[in-house]
Parts: structure tokens; C-alpha cells; sequence
């Protein structure tokens, strides 16, 4: 049995900018089409992609924008699924071709891209900033004339390499697969708090290292009772 419905992209109530109201979110992961590709380090945004698709299950098959695409919803809202076809230097054309046709604010534009400033593991959310180096991002902004809109960036290594094509397009090792795939999975539920909870939330949450983030949670479950001054938790004794 087929997991997701077939992606029918809507042409309908294309302009949802009302705040008061469920708005449609551009969900953009960047990578590079083709199976030469497909687990490669740049591709981490077609990554994220499909985990969200499989976790809101939308079929991301339909050919639209220069890219591959699919709607559906996840919580109130709208979203439309995108994996431009483009090649990452040209992403720009697949995201410009969305936002006119659904005369999309800015601030409703997610981009998922990899980072190779930031190790791997982290993730990184914010609502607006420069293309750091990244050419796919850096078309996109050039495409559009301005950089405010939200973006979510995976790292991939915070080295310094001499041959960065060639190892931005090479696979993850053994050792950092796993790594990898408890990464996407933060990254997804990080996404879905974007739309749940807001930015601000979001960042709060996830712009930190996955071990801070179990930390904070372990606190939070140690509650033991309630005081005068509400729940009593116990804080673990090495931390700062």
C-alpha cells in the first residue's frame, strides 16, 4: 500500500499573508538531482525534504517550478514541498518560479541547506542573513533581491578543506552516518516547531548542540514533587 497521496500542486487562495489565519509554507531543500548525488554531504536539504514528506506524507513527484514538488499539511497549515531539479548553483530559478506563482511572503519561505562553517551535527535556524558561501543559497537571494527569509542550515564539518567541491560532494563516513540521521530527525521536529511554535521558539530549542538540548531535557524531567514555589527539579551537579 502507498504511503503518501499523489502531490497535486493546489492553484487556488494562492495570497494566505493574513496573520489571523493558517498560512502556506514554501518548504525548500537544497541538493543536487540524479543518483550520483543523492547521498552526498550537499544534498542534505533533499534529505530533510524527504523525511519531512515521509512524516506528513506528501508524495514529492510532481514537476513543477524547475524542481520536484508536492502540498499537503502538517498542524494548521499549508505546505508545499520543494527539491529543485536546477543543479544547487541555480536553485534560485525553482524558488523564484514558486514565490511568483503563489505570491509568497518572504517570511513563509523555508530554505534547508548544509553548512560546511558548522560540524557535523548542528543545526543552525535563523530568520534572515547572507549566503555565508553557499552558491545555492547566494542564487536564491540574487534571484529574489533580498535575503529575509528564513533558513535552517545542517552542518557538515567545521574543518577547513583545501578541495571543498570535491568534499562537499563526496558521502558521509561510517562513523558520521549516524550521526547524520539523528541530525535529520532534530531537524525535522526543529522545522515542525517553525511552523507549531514560531522562529523564535524554534531557535531557542535547536540552535544548540544536540548533548545541551538532552541536558535541559533530562532536567526537565527530574522534577521530583511540588513545593510552595512550584515543581522541585533536580539539577544535575556538573553542569555550569
Amino acid at each position: 500500500m502507498a504511503c503518501c497521496h499523489r502531490a497535486k500542486i493546489r492553484t487556488d487562495d494562492k495570497d494566505e499573508s493574513t496573520s489571523d489565519q493558517p498560512k502556506r509554507w514554501l518548504i525548500v531543500g537544497l541538493g543536487n538531482p540524479g543518483r550520483r548525488y543523492a547521498n552526498t554531504r550537499h544534498n542534505l536539504g533533499y534529505k530533510l525534504v524527504d523525511l519531512l514528506a515521509q512524516r506528513w506524507q506528501i508524495a514529492v513527484d510532481r514537476k513543477i517550478f524547475h524542481a520536484l514538488a508536492g502540498d499537503g499539511r502538517f498542524d494548521r497549515h499549508k505546505v508545499v514541498l520543494i527539491k529543485p531539479l536546477t543543479y544547487m548553483n541555480n536553485s534560485g530559478q525553482a524558488v523564484q518560479a514558486a514565490i511568483g506563482f503563489y505570491k509568497q511572503p518572504l517570511e513563509q519561505l523555508l530554505v534547508i541547506y548544509d553548512d560546511l562553517a558548522m560540524p557535523v551535527g548542528r543545526l543552525r535556524i535563523r530568520p534572515s542573513g547572507s549566503a555565508g558561501g553557499h552558491k545555492g543559497l547566494a542564487d536564491i537571494i540574487g534571484r529574489l533581491g533580498q535575503q529575509n527569509f528564513p533558513r535552517v542550515r545542517i552542518g557538515i564539518d567545521q574543518a577547513n578543506h583545501n578541495h571543498a567541491v570535491e568534499y562537499v560532494l563526496s558521502k558521509f563516513t561510517s562513523q558520521q552516518e549516524p550521526e547524520i540521521q539523528r541530525t535529520l530527525l532534530r531537524a525535522a521536529e526543529a522545522v515542525e516547531m517553525i511552523l507549531k511554535s514560531g522562529l523564535d521558539m524554534a531557535m531557542t530549542q535547536y540552535n544548540r548542540p544536540a548533548d545541551l538540548q538532552a541536558d535541559d531535557q533530562a532536567d526537565d524531567s527530574a522534577c521530583t514533587g511540588q513545593s510552595d514555589n512550584g515543581p522541585e527539579c533536580r539539577k544535575a551537579d556538573n553542569k555550569a
